[in-house]
């Protein structure tokens, strides 16, 4: 990982990494989020039939060729292919508590990772205080990714929810749905940026 790290954009890189979920497959391209015991990484429209995706469960190893690329701060792998390598070795990654680490230079360490937040407060989304958005903007409907703003140390941040990874028949989209002003949640997802932190949430619970 630290090779990774230490790689230029736009270079070609191999990784042997983890299946922990999968975004979404179209046209053979699937969007998957990955980790080792060391870092994460963040494959995007990786060359992958559909029979393929079906095999690609949670710690399933597999080994990625690609380009290391970065959109809006998000690094990334893309144009990228892969193989399975079935040798019986899977890892599921436990999620790291990165709430104190929430608007300091050290999270990008731990960019696309699955992380964990505790006790942040639910905060209004707009000027009309609604607790949680359809869109960035409010301009989508049920179905669309859901954005939320939630307060810890003083700081506000924008969650995201997103549909292709969690649609709106999971848990975690119903219990956004529900989330109330002043709510303390706990959230867990992966650690993805776009023009700073945006995590994509898995899993919303009450604090208390």
């Amino acid at each position: 990982y630290d090779e990774y790290v230490a790689a230029d954009l736009d270079s070609e890189v191999t990784v042997e990494t983890y299946v922990q979920a999968k975004q979404s497959w179209w046209e053979d391209k699937a969007t998957v989020y990955t980790q080792d015991q060391d870092g994460a990484y963040f494959v995007y429209n990786m060359a992958c039939s559909e029979a393929d995706y079906e095999l690609l469960t949670p710690g399933t190893k597999i080994l990625v060729t690609g380009y290391k690329s970065e959109w809006s701060g998000e690094v990334e792998i893309i144009d990228a292919t892969f193989q399975i390598e079935d040798d019986g070795d899977t890892f599921i990654a436990e999620p790291l508590d990165v709430t104190e680490m929430l608007g300091s230079d050290e999270l990008i360490d731990h960019q696309n990772q699955l992380v964990s937040f505790k006790g942040m407060t639910v905060a209004a989304s707009n000027d009309a205080g609604a607790p949680f958005l359809y869109n960035w903007d409010g301009s989508g409907e049920k179905g669309n990714d859901l954005y939320f703003n939630v307060t810890v140390n003083g700081q506000t941040y924008n969650f995201c929810v997103e549909s292709y990874l969690c649609g709106q028949d999971t848990e975690v989209y119903q219990a956004v749905e529900a989330l109330q002003i002043g709510d303390v949640i706990n959230a867990e997802g992966f650690l993805y940026w776009y023009e700073g932190v945006n995590p994509h949430i898995t899993s919303v619970s009450a604090a208390n």
